[in-house]
C-alpha cells in the first residue's frame, strides 16, 4: 500500500500537528462537497470519487450529514451549518414520508443527523425528530423473537430472524430516547438486542460473527453466519470494529462492566490481526493473495471506539495504556497510508476503504462512513468532540 501524505512533511511533524493539519484538509474538502454538489448525497462507485445524487434510499446519507455537522462545529462556518441543517431536513423528509426504512440503520441515519442538529444546535424540533426516528427503529422490534430485524419486512424468506453485529451503532438511539422521554420500551429492546449480540455474535477468542439467525417466531437461536465477510466463520473486519464501538457504547449507557469487557476483547482481537502497516484487511481470515483488499473505514470505526475506551477504562486499567499507544498507531497509519491529504482535488478522506469485497461493490474506494469515522476520531483527539452518539454536558 503505497503512501499518500508527505512523508518527510510528516516526519518532521508532532502528532497534534499531523492532526490538526489532516482536520483542516477533511473539513476544507467537506465544505468544497457541499458547495459544489448542494443537497445530493455521495454514494459508493468505483475510480476514487464519489456518485452524487439526488437519492435519499440508502443506510449511509447520515454520515454525509454528520461530516458537515462535525465540520461546523470545527470552524464555526455558517456555510457548513447551513448545509448540515439542509442535509438533515432532507433526511426528516424521508422519515416524514417513511421512505426506504426497510432496515435497522436509523441510528446511522438519524444520530447524524437530527440527533446531531439537537446537540449542536439545542433545536428542539431536532430532538423530536430524533425520537420519531427512534419509534421508527422499534417497527423493527420482533416481540415474539424478541430481537431487533436488520433487515426486510417482518416474515421476510431471507431476512426475517436475523440479527446483525452493525446493529449495535443504532442502539445508542434507543438508549438516548428512553433517557430523553423517560420512556423504558426503547431502553429495554436496546438492552435485549445487546445482550443477544453479545452471547451469539460474539465467540469465546473475542471475534466476531457478522450476523445470526433466529427462529422469526419463538426466537430460538439458529446459527451464525456472514453476509459481507470471507465465509461464515471468518472474522469481518469492519463488523469487528462495529464491536468495538459497540460495545464500548453500550457500556457508556448501562454502566455494565460485561459490555466493557467485550468491547476490551473486541478491541484487543482487531489489534492483534493488524498487519505491519497498520490497516486492515477487509477479512482478517481471507487469503492474503487475491483477496487482499484493505479496509480503512474498519481501521477508523476500530479507532473511534478506542478512543472512546480510553475514556472509559479506569486509569489502572492494563489495557489503557495500550490502546492509547494503538490508537495513535491507527490515526498516524490512516493518515499516512490512506488519507487523501496529499490530493487537494480529492472528493473522499480515506481511500482503500472496502464494502463488499466478495460481490465486488466498492472493493477499493472512498466509503463515505469511513470519511465520517476519520473525521470523528479527528475531531476527538484534536479537540474532544465525541460525534453524537451520546448528549454531552451542557453549559448552564
Amino acid at each position: 500500500m503505497r503512501k499518500t501524505a508527505n512523508v518527510e512533511t510528516e516526519g518532521r511533524e508532532s502528532m497534534d500537528q499531523l492532526v490538526e493539519r489532516a482536520l483542516r484538509d477533511a473539513v476544507a474538502k467537506t465544505k468544497r462537497n457541499t458547495l459544489r454538489h448542494g443537497d445530493r448525497f455521495p454514494y459508493i462507485t468505483e475510480g476514487q470519487r464519489y456518485d452524487w445524487r439526488d437519492d435519499n434510499n440508502e443506510w449511509i446519507e447520515g454520515f454525509y450529514a454528520g461530516l458537515a455537522w462535525l465540520g461546523f462545529e470545527y470552524e464555526g462556518d455558517a456555510a457548513l451549518g447551513d448545509a448540515a441543517r439542509r442535509l438533515t431536513a432532507r433526511l426528516v423528509e424521508r422519515m416524514v414520508a417513511h421512505r426506504a426504512m426497510g432496515h435497522h440503520d436509523i441510528g446511522f441515519l438519524y444520530s447524524l443527523s437530527t440527533k446531531a442538529e439537537w446537540i449542536v444546535d439545542g433545536a428542539a424540533a431536532a430532538r423530536g425528530r430524533t425520537v420519531q426516528a427512534a419509534d421508527v427503529l422499534m417497527e423493527r422490534w420482533r416481540a415474539g423473537g424478541r430481537y431487533l430485524q436488520a433487515w426486510g419486512e417482518e416474515g421476510h424468506a431471507e431476512h426475517g430472524g436475523r440479527i446483525i453485529i452493525d446493529c449495535l451503532m443504532n442502539l445508542p438511539l434507543l438508549f438516548w430516547a428512553s433517557e430523553t422521554t423517560g420512556n423504558a420500551r426503547y431502553r429495554e429492546a436496546a438492552e435485549i438486542q445487546a445482550a443477544r449480540s453479545l452471547k451469539y455474535l460474539m465467540r469465546g477468542d473475542g471475534s466476531s460473527y457478522h450476523t445470526f439467525r433466529f427462529d422469526p417466531v419463538t426466537g430460538e437461536p439458529i446459527r451464525g453466519e456472514t453476509h459481507q465477510g470471507y465465509r461464515d466463520g471468518s472474522t469481518w473486519a469492519r463488523g469487528q470494529a462495529w464491536a468495538v464501538y459497540g460495545f464500548a457504547l453500550v457500556y457508556r449507557y448501562t454502566g455494565e462492566r460485561r459490555y466493557l469487557d467485550a468491547a476490551v476483547r473486541a478491541a484487543a482481537y482487531f489489534l492483534s490481526r493488524l498487519p505491519d502497516d497498520g490497516v486492515p484487511h477487509w477479512d482478517f481470515d481471507a487469503p492474503k493473495h487475491g483477496l487482499s483488499n484493505r479496509d480503512s473505514s474498519a481501521s477508523a470505526i476500530a479507532l473511534c471506539g478506542l478512543l472512546e475506551l480510553g475514556q472509559l477504562l479506569e486509569p489502572s486499567a492494563p489495557e489503557r495504556e495500550s490502546f492509547r499507544e494503538a490508537s495513535e498507531r491507527l490515526l498516524r497509519a490512516l493518515i499516512v497510508a490512506c488519507s487523501t491529504l496529499d490530493d487537494p482535488d480529492a472528493e473522499g478522506l480515506l481511500r482503500h476503504g472496502a464494502y463488499n469485497v466478495l460481490a465486488g461493490k466498492g472493493p477499493d474506494d472512498y466509503m463515505i462512513w469511513g470519511d465520517y469515522f476519520y473525521v470523528e476520531a479527528l475531531m476527538r483527539v484534536a479537540k474532544g468532540v465525541p460525534g453524537y452518539w451520546y448528549e454531552r454536558k451542557r453549559d448552564v
